[in-house]
């Protein structure tokens, strides 16, 4: 955060004899120089730039101060250094470092059309919430809101990216599906009381390759969970054959997605899947011995027992055909705890014990990417009264997400920060104060000189200017 100067002094209890006094007198100071990484991060792969194509601009360009790239890149990386507001902007408008971030030829502001904004380089909030607030009929006659977000360029978008970034086509990926909650506190569009969560929210469908995000789907609360499921996976297998043909795909999700419509496709189209099957009586039964024989084990030795089983399954009705399904039969302290998950593989390709431990359990890991969207990047910040607008709120932060994920990737690799979660990463590599100076050449960032992380700082630089990501490509108007 940018600070400014004033007058005042502030005088602490005294340390050992000395006065302890506090003045805002420093100069032009930004607590987020580490954000100059994301910007090497996008240089090199250019996904704002590539956001930015998503959306129609009809203002008149010679009365404009900012473009769709540099409004964009204000609010995400604003995003990614933890300010979660539209509000906070009428203080980081004036960040010279924020300003360098979005790609603006003056940090100082002093090229502003407006006298009344000179010395502010960037856009305030009334400005950027055009970007959420823009109805999809707009065009050059509208008034104020003239930015318009194209939400079937923006599906695209995502799994483009995902495909732009990945250097060598992998022969096999695995693509996750889970729905979670976003709870509501105010009256917004779509909302709906949900049994489950007890409580009003929307239900966004999240679909994620390993990392990489493909898919963030706003949905309200009251349908089922797999609901637009099927839409989004057809357009995301049909984007990622159309770069890789010969990549095998398997869906992976929980009993949520244990549906008719989706098996059948997948199995019409050569893709292959695992879901979680939900228990019932009949299945329950059909593995009885071997809940038996479990809970005999563990009476015996006090621990855990589990076995599993194969079996050729279908219910009465509403499965087309027999499929193959997988059983766990096993008895914990608790009790009794039978577990079941259906798939298109063969047993000749993962058994029973690999296709459920390794495979299907594999999938948790997709609930902690979710949590980063939602507790790091503010993903479930949707507080405008319309989907469409929360819609491109849930999008910004994914944009954040897959920012921070590349520079995780490539940035941090071989650090101590290869694994970190968003918010560590913004704590230890993005908060760091710096004095900002602006003259005719150059724009300086002197660093503090007690920051702890400086070594991690230098090989991330590093890894940063080895790593050249393939050009973009364009995407379909």
């Amino acid at each position: 955060m940018f600070t400014e100067c004033s007058g005042r002094s502030f005088d602490f209890h005294p340390l050992a004899g000395r006065q302890v006094t506090a003045r805002f007198d420093g100069g032009t100071i930004t607590s987020d120089a580490g954000g100059l990484l994301l910007r090497e991060v996008e240089r090199g792969s250019g996904i704002v730039r590539q956001f930015a194509n998503c959306f129609d601009d009809f203002r008149d360009p010679e009365l404009i101060d900012f473009t769709v790239e540099q409004l964009l890149k204000q609010r995400i990386f604003a995003l990614c250094l933890g300010y979660e507001d539209l509000n906070d902007h009428d203080q980081l408008r004036h960040d010279p470092l924020l300003a360098v971030l979005a790609g603006r030829t003056d940090p100082t502001g002093q090229d502003r059309m407006d006298a009344r904004d000179r010395g502010v380089p960037l856009a305030g909030k009334s400005t950027l919430n055009r970007l959420e607030l823009t109805p999809s009929r707009a065009n050059t006659k509208s008034r104020y809101k003239k930015i318009v977000a194209r939400h079937q360029r923006i599906d695209r978008f995502f799994v483009e990216t995902f495909l732009d970034l990945t250097d060598q086509p992998p022969a096999e990926i695995i693509l996750d599906l889970d729905a979670t909650d976003d709870p509501l506190h105010g009256h917004q569009l779509g909302r709906f009381f949900h049994g489950y969560y007890d409580g009003y929210c929307y239900l966004p469908l999240y679909i994620f390759c390993g990392e990489h995000l493909l898919c963030g789907k706003l949905r309200p609360a009251d349908i089922d969970a797999s609901a637009g499921a099927l839409k989004q996976v057809q357009q995301i297998v049909d984007q990622i054959r159309k770069r890789w043909p010969q990549v095998r795909i398997i869906l992976r999700a929980d009993s949520g997605f244990c549906r008719e419509h989706l098996m059948r496709w997948c199995e019409d189209n050569g893709v292959d899947y695992v879901f979680g099957l939900a228990k019932n009586a009949r299945l329950t039964r059909i593995i009885g011995r071997e809940l038996h024989e479990m809970k005999q084990q563990f009476t015996a030795t006090g621990q855990p027992a589990r076995k599993f089983s194969d079996l050729a399954y279908r219910t009465r009705k509403s499965w087309s055909r027999e499929r193959r399904v997988v059983g766990k039969a096993e008895h914990l302290a608790k009790g009794s705890n039978p577990r079941f998950v259906v798939t298109s593989l063969a047993p000749e390709d993962r058994d029973a014990r690999t296709l459920y431990e390794d495979l299907y359990c594999a999938r948790g890991e997709m609930e902690n990417r979710i949590k980063e969207q939602q507790m790091c990047l503010f993903a479930d910040r949707t507080s405008c009264q319309t989907m469409r607008a929360n819609q491109l709120r849930l999008w910004l932060s994914a944009v954040a997400y897959t920012l921070l994920r590349a520079l995780r990737e490539h940035g941090l690799k071989e650090t101590p920060l290869a694994q970190a979660r968003c918010d560590t990463i913004r704590l230890k590599l993005l908060k760091i104060g710096a004095l900002v100076q602006v003259t005719v050449r150059r724009v300086w960032f002197s660093l503090a000189t007690g920051y702890p992380y400086q070594a991690i700082f230098a090989q991330v630089f590093d890894n940063l200017l080895r790593w050249r990501c393939p050009q973009p490509q364009a995407l379909p108007p």
